[in-house]
């Protein structure tokens, strides 16, 4: 398992019956977590104090039950600073975990000893734009959502990055790359973080188990002739490591030289110094 250990400004304190209990910064909260399906004595006196938690309900989806937590608040990993507020079904607009991914594909950029391009899709509110503007990359940023696109530049300027070579789109992921393929444009690496379902910005349908696998393919059109590397995240449960690894192989590997790896990605739990499992990344290196 990769795991994003570095961090200070978060941490999950325990994970008992179906729930995380996390550190942001100076405040707790409570979220679900389908994975621990463990349980074990909430030792912790925070389980009782949060600043806030996350109720699911048997109808699907939840909501908020706040005791002490301001609408924003900021989190710093290195040296990148992030905006964080309680939103849409438990989410706090960042993953934790992907720090591991911004570490790694960080040092391959600063060793490239090359301008180097990224395109990062389905790019959420910047975390891995951030991660390789900060390590010198130009870089890509596509979101179907207009306000995830804004939420991103705010942690650019939050990051002291607002300067930094970063061009931000809002659009469907899967019509850019179809354009970028039609003006012969090419990137040295490429981030995806697809969901499970979404809809883009006309309502155009993403379904992850039908849409996946051509589109890694056609997005691989892309790679420069030097690519460096090409990341997929998911945290769907059906697309396990194997599935990630035979993926880059098949769609990746077959026209560029270069190695694949995949695994599970993860959070250490302070509590019991287990790791929680957080999904899963396939990893493609140019040779």
């Amino acid at each position: 398992m990769w795991t994003a250990e570095q961090w200070k400004d978060f941490e999950i304190l325990d994970a008992s019956g179906g729930e995380r209990l996390e550190r942001w910064s100076r405040f707790t909260l409570i979220r679900p977590d389908p994975q621990v399906i463990w349980q074990t004595e909430k030792k912790n006196p925070l389980w009782n104090r949060p600043n806030a938690c996350y109720h699911r309900s048997a109808k699907g989806g939840g909501e908020w039950e706040f005791f002490d937590l301001p609408k924003q608040w900021q989190v710093h990993y290195r040296h990148l600073t992030f905006h964080l507020k309680p939103f849409s079904f438990k989410h706090t607009g960042l993953f934790p975990e992907q720090a591991v991914n911004w570490d790694w594909f960080s040092e391959l950029i600063k060793k490239a000893g090359r301008p180097v391009r990224i395109l990062n899709l389905f790019a959420y509110t910047g975390g891995a734009t951030l991660a390789a503007a900060a390590a010198g990359a130009s870089v890509t940023h596509v979101d179907a959502s207009k306000g995830m696109v804004s939420w991103a530049k705010e942690n650019a300027a939050a990051s002291g990055l607002s300067d930094a070579p970063i061009r931000y789109l809002v659009d469907d992921c899967g019509k850019f790359v179809e354009r970028e393929i039609r003006r012969d444009n090419s990137y040295d690496g490429i981030i995806m973080d697809p969901p499970s379902y979404g809809r883009g910005p006309k309502g155009e349908i993403w379904k992850l188990e039908d849409a996946v696998y051509p589109f890694i393919e056609r997005t691989a059109l892309l790679l420069s002739k030097r690519p460096l590397f090409f990341l997929i995240n998911s945290y769907t449960t059906g697309l396990q490591p194997a599935v990630l690894s035979y993926m880059l192989n098949t769609a990746v590997k077959k026209d560029h030289p270069g190695t694949v790896t995949a695994d599970e990605i993860g959070l250490p739990v302070t509590e019991t110094g287990l790791f929680l499992p957080c999904g899963a990344a396939g990893r493609f290196v140019g040779a």
